[in-house]
């Protein structure tokens, strides 16, 4: 059934409501642009089954191949930086979710600053640390920070804050309005706005002014994604502008994303709302299309720079339309339209760009109340250098 194209009145109107709440005019154009391009290929968005390959593991690098390397030498010049915008809702929370207590009293941030500030003492080095915050997470995080982390909350560009966008009506299009909770008016435009945010924040400039050169990029709720020398090593030697960690894809897996080799030969990203139903099939053979994207990115600040510049500050990533109720925590509210960007996407826009099979230890996310249980369990532990792993049976 063909979808009901929004009204340029619409799009009008949620951009009138993004200035009057102080947004930026970059966010304002990525918004406009990104509705009005999904909507110009509304019909024809899908990447098929026929315009792709899966990738042949032999074409692949794996983590466990990698040469042994220290790096030590590379910590100074790498950030990190870690998506912390989700309030986790699907598992009835209200605050963000980074501040749930995980393992011996420790929450997510507590582990994620512990594994930095080890990396400092250990090699002598400034590793970066940065949490890309939305509108919902900051003001819960940044003054957790403050309160156990003075020191490291006095550091600058400590947080990069996400921008938000109106969800709209999906009867309608109109932008939401719920004078009740106005938050609930509001949604992240998905993590591939870090591009925009990074560069017209002028963290971009400063990192790359300050001889940071690699960008290691993940998830705050996945405790699995730490710092490793061994693929800071790989990535500065390579001399790729983009390096995805991908992981062998199981049933459980099925209906996630997974990496395909593009006709022009670049590697490429197809989610599963980018997956025609004719494909189905197809998209859930994992034996067929192996691996999936853990969301761990590594990024060469130059070569994003450059990327930036002929784009003229907007990468033209795939627009993803999601349906969501407007309130998360209650199914019977309306169904409204969230357009999101998806950070990984970008694999497809730069020259050169790879990707690396790694163990699934690199991939714990939580998503469920059961996934932090399993965490909280008996069956992982917390290591002396704060990582945690799951115990040997």
């Amino acid at each position: 059934m063909k979808r009901a194209k929004p009204h340029e009145d619409s799009i009008q109107a949620a951009s009138k409501k993004m200035r009057s709440h102080g947004l930026s005019d970059i966010a304002i154009r990525a918004f406009e642009t990104n509705v009005r391009r999904f909507w110009k290929n509304a019909e024809s968005h899908w990447i098929r089954e026929s315009e792709i390959a899966p990738l042949d593991p032999k074409d692949l690098i794996h983590l466990e191949d990698l040469e042994k390397k220290t790096a030590a030498e590379l910590f100074s010049k790498t950030a990190i930086l870690k998506l912390n915008g989700g309030l986790g809702s699907t598992m009835g929370l209200d605050g963000a979710k980074s501040l749930l207590e995980v393992k011996d009293g420790l929450t997510f941030l507590d582990i994620i600053v512990r594994q930095t500030l080890l990396l400092h003492q250990k090699h002598k080095a400034r590793v970066r640390l940065i949490f890309m915050n939305s509108f919902n997470t900051s003001a819960q995080t940044m003054e957790y920070l403050k309160k156990h982390y003075p020191e490291l909350a006095a550091e600058p560009d400590l947080e990069l804050l996400q921008n938000k966008v109106p969800k709209f009506h999906e009867a309608d299009h109109r932008p939401v309005e719920h004078p009740s909770d106005d938050d609930l008016e509001w949604c992240p435009p998905g993590h591939g706005d870090i591009y925009i945010c990074l560069q017209h924040s002028g963290l971009l400039e400063r990192l790359i002014g300050a001889g940071v050169l690699y960008l290691f990029v993940s998830n705050a709720d996945n405790l699995g994604a730490t710092l490793s020398p061994r693929l800071l090593a790989h990535f500065a030697s390579s001399g790729a502008p983009f390096l995805m960690e991908v992981a062998e894809r199981t049933k459980s897996d099925q209906k996630g994303g997974h990496l395909a080799r593009a006709k022009s030969g670049k590697l490429i990203l197809r989610e599963s709302v980018q997956c025609h139903e004719d494909d189905r099939k197809h998209f859930q053979d994992i034996s067929r299309h192996r691996y999936f994207n853990t969301n761990n990115l590594w990024i060469n600040l130059d070569r994003l720079r450059d990327l930036l510049h002929e784009f003229e500050g907007l990468l033209p990533l795939p627009v993803i339309r999601n349906l969501k109720n407007v309130d998360p925590k209650n199914e019977a509210s309306a169904r409204v339209i969230q357009y999101e960007t998806a950070m990984g996407a970008a694999i497809e826009l730069f020259e050169g760009a790879g990707a690396v099979v790694v163990p699934r230890a690199r991939f714990t996310p939580v998503k469920t109340n059961a996934d932090l249980e399993l965490l909280r369990s008996d069956a992982y532990q917390l290591t002396e250098d704060f990582r945690l792993v799951a115990k040997k049976s």
